[in-house]
């Protein structure tokens, strides 16, 4: 099992957001696919699966906005 977290994207990135998931529940994924975009107050980046896996649960929203280190989904 594997959380995705909010990675840290910048020195001074303390938060950011997702704008969009390119997955749901219950996706195949495999290590390198695209998981969701990330937004900050500087840039949007795209956050990659590290290792294959199914989606078991998205905990953030589009649209959401996490501290950096949050879970923001669990890949199993």
């Amino acid at each position: 099992m594997a959380n995705i977290i909010m990675p840290k994207l910048g020195l001074t990135m303390e938060e950011g957001s997702v704008v969009e998931w390119k997955v749901t529940v219950g996706d195949q994924v495999n290590a390198g696919d695209i998981l969701c975009i990330i937004e900050t107050d500087k840039i949007t980046n795209e956050i990659e699966a590290k290792e294959a896996g199914i989606v078991k649960e998205i905990l953030v929203a589009e649209g959401d906005t996490v501290p950096v280190q949050t879970v923001i989904a669990i890949i199993e």
